[in-house]
């Protein structure tokens, strides 16, 4: 632009300091050519951009539907998305660019001479995509899994798997956004990665108490309870013989969606049945011997 200017000027003003009237004259009259031009541009830059941001909704949404009557994961579904979006704003952007003078063919060329720079730039975002690669090929986890990751100790339900990230939903309605690098090159536990989950409650009674007894409620509020699969083995055994207590084990299998509620009440019920057949579930105590001298 300032090279521009003193082009202008310097052919306006000759070396004597004279003005060229006749020549600043039609210069002035181009200005309402050049400014309506200009305007021209922007309106149809304006209609290009909402047009094609239409055109990409349209072609995203198009792409959802075959991939869901496809049967394809929720995560491929919503990592293409991204992609096909990213990707299609880019070509628009330099439609648009285009319509302004810019050859396209220029920066691609510019971009692509400086393709070391921005690699080196965004390689944690490069790790990052390919780490999203890697999980919807390997699939160690999908939407819908409660994962959690080894190395920073996060968990939750996974909510979507981005270009970049991964957002996690913990129990507490918190969300947690992870890179897909991390995920990818570290361990992480799927915890309902398979249809079946044991559910395992240990609980201690006093040394009094009749474990044959105890055992016999604890198999039986087991086989009691419908979330617990019928099918599958149910065992009650003695864990461990602890400084105050007795330790019983009960162990089921339950359906993953059911793991918390059959805990939780399973937990519940066998307070309630102790407590109706005498048998005590110690807690810690403090004796205190006072001497008199």
């Amino acid at each position: 632009m300032k090279e521009a200017n003193l082009s202008f000027l310097e052919s306006v003003i000759d070396p004597n300091g004279n003005i060229d009237v006749g020549l600043l004259e039609r210069y002035m009259e181009q200005i309402p050519e050049k400014a309506l031009q200009l305007g021209i541009k922007v309106v149809l830059a304006f209609l290009v951009l909402v047009i094609g941001m239409k055109v990409i909704k349209w072609v995203r949404k198009i792409l959802r539907k075959a991939l869901t009557k496809g049967n394809a994961d929720i995560g491929v579904i919503q990592f293409l998305d991204a992609l096909v979006r990213f990707s299609l704003i880019a070509v628009l952007i330099l439609l648009v660019a285009s319509g302004f003078g810019l050859e396209t063919t220029s920066i691609i060329t510019v971009l692509g001479s400086a393709g070391i720079a921005i690699g080196l730039a965004i390689q944690g975002s490069l790790s990052n995509f390919a780490g999203g690669v890697l999980i919807l090929l390997l699939k160690p986890f999908k939407v819908g899994d409660y994962i959690k990751e080894d190395t920073k100790g996060n968990e939750g339900t996974v909510i979507e798997i981005s270009l970049f990230y991964t957002k996690l939903r913990t129990y507490d309605e918190k969300i947690i956004v992870l890179p897909n690098g991390n995920l990818a090159n570290n361990s992480l536990t799927n915890v309902t990665g398979q249809e079946l989950r044991k559910l395992e409650i240990k609980v201690g009674i006093s040394y009094e108490a009749d474990i044959k007894k105890a055992k016999e409620i604890l198999l039986s509020l087991a086989e009691k309870e419908e979330s617990v699969l019928k099918d599958k083995e149910k065992k009650v055994f003695v864990d461990q013989l602890a400084d105050s207590s007795v330790i019983l084990g009960l162990r089921c299998y339950v359906s993953s969606d059911d793991y918390w509620e059959a805990k939780w009440k399973l937990t519940e019920d066998i307070k309630y049945a102790f407590d109706q057949n005498d048998i005590g579930i110690p807690f810690q105590q403090l004796d205190i011997h006072i001497k008199n001298e």
